[in-house]
């Protein structure tokens, strides 16, 4: 059997593939566990900066495996504890591109939002559809999902199981960029690319104020990006940026 995740290293770009094509990427325990690792040794790996999360040409991740949960009562699941798996991936201090073709459904629709920047091309179809199988989504499907697109077209997709065409979700907010079908990787790379050519202190500070503020009274949110704004100007990177901003060459961060 294939391994269940692929990860392909491009420079300081790293690829992170599903790769249970013959169950359309569902997500069973061996496939979350194997996300988890990847991304646990990818976090610690100091040449990679940026992560691209991508499945394959006709499908991102069909959701859950429910042969996994289809026997299970609360308690069962209670134990199994499936945030674990998603834990690496939503405290990632990295930033994360999701490269989306086909369908994102379930959990994988899940996955593809906990990623900073979600690259889409023309097939893509996003989905919640736990409640036709007697579920809700449990991995932030909802919460995620109503901060993305609001409560109208949240509850659309969740009560009622409707899909949200690639092109309604990039007018949404769901996705940051729309490309033309079979082309979303090859532009996530790009991304990813010009992402790891920024200095790494200024992009977890990013990614932080986008995080804790999200949730906060505007003025308490402001308070936090002033913070981290201000330590960036004891960090070496920043002088290096902006000199070479002045004398007009290319910068050479140092992650210092």
């Amino acid at each position: 059997m294939s391994a269940p995740v692929v990860v392909e290293r491009n420079g300081a770009v790293a690829i992170l593939r599903l790769n249970r094509v013959e169950k359309r990427n569902a997500l069973d325990l061996s496939m979350r566990a194997a996300i988890a690792s990847a991304m646990q040794e990818l976090e610690r790996d100091n040449g990679v900066a940026v992560i691209v999360i991508t499945g394959g040409d006709s499908v991102f991740a069909a959701g859950a495996d429910l042969n996994l949960l289809v026997d299970k009562d609360a308690q069962q699941v209670a134990e199994l504890d499936l945030g674990q798996y998603w834990a690496p991936v939503a405290k990632s201090q990295k930033p994360l591109i999701a490269a989306v073709s086909g369908f994102a459904l379930g959990a994988g629709c899940e996955l593809a939002m906990m990623c900073d920047i979600l690259v889409a091309d023309n097939s893509a179809r996003f989905g919640q559809p736990e409640a036709r199988v007697g579920i809700m989504p449990g991995a932030g499907g909802t919460q995620r999902l109503l901060r993305a697109v609001g409560k109208p077209v949240a509850s659309l997709m969740l009560l009622a199981g409707e899909l949200l065409s690639a092109e309604r979700a990039s007018q949404l907010g769901l996705v940051s960029e729309l490309v033309t079908e079979g082309s979303a990787l090859a532009r996530a790379i790009v991304l990813a690319q010009a992402t790891a050519t920024m200095p790494p202190k200024a992009l977890r500070a990013i990614k932080r104020v986008l995080a804790l503020g999200a949730d906060q009274s505007l003025d308490l949110a402001l308070a936090l990006e002033n913070r981290e704004f201000l330590l960036l100007f004891d960090t070496q990177d920043k002088t290096e940026g902006m000199r070479a901003f002045l004398d007009k060459r290319p910068p050479r961060y140092t992650g210092n």
